[in-house]
C-alpha cells in the first residue's frame, strides 16, 4: 500500500466515530427494478432482417441478447463465415444486400387489431382454463405485439407519446410484414388466417432434416445437403423432462391445437388433478401449432410467452415462438426425419 493511500485510512479510522456512537441509520430504499434498455434501431435493424431470412432473432426488440446471438451464429455458418455470433463488418457487409428491409413500420391500427375474443385475467388453474371457449390473447395489445414478433413492453417502448390505442391509432412496429403469402393450397382456411395473424413468412425452404441440439438450445432446418437453411432458438426440456436423444420423424402438423393436460405424463403436476383439454387458442400451452412426432407425447409446438424462450424450461418438447413454430410447421411434412442430439 502506498504512503498517501496508508495516511487517508489511518485519518478516516480515526475520524470516525466509533460504532456504539454512530447514530442509526434509516433504513435503505428497496432498489428499484433496472429499466430495460432503450430500443436499438440499429439493432433492430439487424433483427429484421435475420427474421425475414430465417434466422430468428427472438422478440424484435432492438436489445440483442441470446437469441440474437444464435441468430448471427446461424447466418454467418450459412453463409460459410467465421462464426462469431457479433454483427462485426464482415456480417453487417453479408446483412448489406437486404437493408431495404427497414427496422420499423408506422401503422395505422384497423377494428381487426381490436376484435376479441379476448380473457383477462388468464385463468391459471387448468381446470379453469378447460371451461373457457378459446386460449384467445387477453387483450388487443398482446394480439398486436404479437403480430409484429415482439411484445407489449416493447410497443410501448417504441411509441411513448401514445396513450390509449384505438381503431385508427397510428404506431410505430418492428417490420415483420412477410414479403410473400405464397401458402400451400391445402392450408385450410384457419390455418392460412392464423399464419396471416402472425406475418408468417409463407414462401418458405422444405426441411430435409430438422436438428435439435440440447447442447446450444437451437432448433435447425437443413436441406438435403445438411446446409442449415433456417434456425430458431428453442426451450429444449428440463432436468425433469430431458430432451429424449434419438432419431425420430414428424408423423403430422397440428394447426390452432387443443391440449391435453394428463398429470399421468406431466412431471410437477399433482397425480390427483383430473385431466383436463384446453382449447385452442395463441395463449393454449403449446401455442398455435403442434408438429407430431414419432416419439410418443413429444412435439415441437408454439408458446404463450415469447419472452421466455431459451430461458424457461419445457415438459421435455422443443418449444418455439408462436411465429417461429409456424413458420417450422411450413417447412416440415409427415415422414421429415427430426434428430433430437445432446
Amino acid at each position: 500500500m502506498s504512503r498517501t493511500l496508508s495516511r487517508l485510512v489511518i485519518a478516516a479510522a480515526i475520524a470516525a466515530p466509533a460504532a456504539a456512537q454512530a447514530p442509526p441509520q434509516p433504513r435503505a430504499a428497496a432498489p428499484r427494478p433496472a429499466s430495460p434498455p432503450p430500443v436499438d434501431r440499429t439493432v433492430l435493424h439487424v433483427q429484421v432482417i435475420l427474421d425475414k431470412l430465417g434466422f430468428g432473432p427472438g422478440i424484435l426488440d432492438g436489445r440483442g441478447g441470446t437469441s440474437l446471438v444464435n441468430a448471427l451464429k446461424g447466418f454467418q455458418e450459412s453463409r460459410g463465415m467465421t462464426v462469431t455470433g457479433k454483427a462485426d463488418p464482415a456480417t453487417l457487409r453479408a446483412l448489406y444486400p437486404y437493408r431495404a428491409a427497414r427496422p420499423t413500420l408506422s401503422v395505422t391500427l384497423d377494428r381487426d387489431a381490436f376484435t376479441g375474443p379476448f380473457v383477462n385475467p388468464m385463468p391459471k388453474d387448468y381446470a379453469d382454463q378447460a371451461k373457457l371457449p378459446a386460449m384467445a390473447y387477453s387483450r388487443p395489445l398482446e394480439k398486436i405485439a404479437e403480430r409484429y414478433h415482439t411484445t407489449p413492453a416493447v410497443l410501448v417502448a417504441m411509441n411513448p407519446g401514445v396513450g390509449t390505442i384505438a381503431p385508427g391509432t397510428r404506431i410505430t412496429v418492428p417490420n415483420s410484414l412477410p414479403t410473400s403469402r405464397d401458402y400451400p393450397a391445402d392450408a385450410t382456411p384457419a390455418w392460412r388466417a392464423t399464419l396471416n395473424s402472425l406475418n408468417v413468412e409463407a414462401r418458405v425452404p422444405q426441411a430435409a432434416t430438422i436438428t435439435v441440439d440440447k447442447s446450444d438450445g437451437i432448433l435447425r432446418a437443413l436441406d438435403k445437403d445438411g446446409k442449415v437453411i433456417a434456425q430458431y432458438t428453442a426451450t429444449i426440456g428440463s432436468s425433469r423432462d430431458p430432451l429424449p436423444i434419438g432419431d425420430w420423424k414428424v408423423l403430422h402438423v397440428s394447426p390452432n391445437p387443443d391440449w391435453k393436460m394428463n398429470p399421468a405424463i406431466l412431471k410437477g403436476v399433482d397425480d390427483s388433478k383430473k385431466a383436463e383439454i384446453i382449447p385452442p387458442g395463441p395463449n393454449n400451452p403449446v401455442g398455435v401449432v403442434w408438429i407430431d412426432l414419432s416419439k410418443e407425447h413429444y412435439g415441437i409446438h408454439g408458446t404463450p410467452s415469447p419472452e421466455l424462450i431459451g430461458k424457461a424450461e419445457s415438459n421435455g418438447c422443443v418449444r418455439l415462438t408462436n411465429w417461429d413454430a409456424a413458420r417450422v410447421a411450413l417447412m416440415v411434412k409427415g415422414g421429415t426425419p427430426v434428430i433430437f442430439r445432446a
